[in-house]
């Protein structure tokens, strides 16, 4: 009996260990619905607009392209041979997908050692003031969902080169994350 004890316990911790904040949330196309599961979202989100300027909408539309809004995403594992891992894509991790190199500039500038990218209060930080250094060295608005992205993706200097431009893939993703984007804007005004 208390061994049957015990295995229930076990298991009732496990069903509770689903919704931790690896997770995501249940409804990615509503942001009500996404703000609901996780209020901490909207904190983070509307401290990351009062101290850089990066609407909420911007944010969360980002966050969805980058990591379906899973604290620990990451990039997939290549393979040799196609069996023998051989280590990430890239070293792209958290929340907002950002690069050890990139991660640790914004430490040393902005966040402090203690930041960490699967933590949606720094991940959004980190995209905030990322976002705002593009304002400040390519002109795009903090409003502009998509060509922020491009920048965001391809990296400040990739996107004043026009990189993105041979990868027709990204150019539909960033429309995507501009259509996302409208969504979300359009949703939040109803959300309690």
């Amino acid at each position: 009996m208390k061994r049957l004890l015990q295995i229930s316990c076990l298991l009732v911790l496990a069903a509770c260990g689903g919704g931790g904040s690896g997770s995501a949330p249940r409804n990615l196309d509503d942001a009500c619905a996404i703000l609901s599961q996780r209020p901490g979202y909207l904190r983070a989100f509307r401290a990351t607009e009062r101290k850089w300027g990066v609407p909420v909408h911007v944010q969360m539309a980002t966050i969805y392209q980058e990591s379906k809004f899973i604290s620990d995403a990451r990039t997939p594992l290549r393979y040799s041979l196609g069996v023998i891992p051989v280590g990430r894509q890239s070293s792209a991790f958290g929340y907002s997908q950002a690069l050890d190199g990139t991660w640790k500039e914004y430490q040393e500038k902005h966040g402090g050692r203690r930041k960490k990218r699967d933590n949606i209060n720094d991940a959004t930080d980190f995209m905030g003031w990322y976002m705002a250094e593009t304002q400040r060295t390519l002109g795009i608005s903090l409003a502009d969902a998509r060509n922020q992205y491009l920048a965001y993706h391809d990296g400040r200097n990739g996107y004043r080169r026009g990189t993105y431009n041979s990868k027709p893939w990204l150019v539909r993703i960033a429309g995507e994350i501009e259509t996302r984007a409208a969504m979300y804007q359009q949703q939040l005004p109803r959300c309690r």
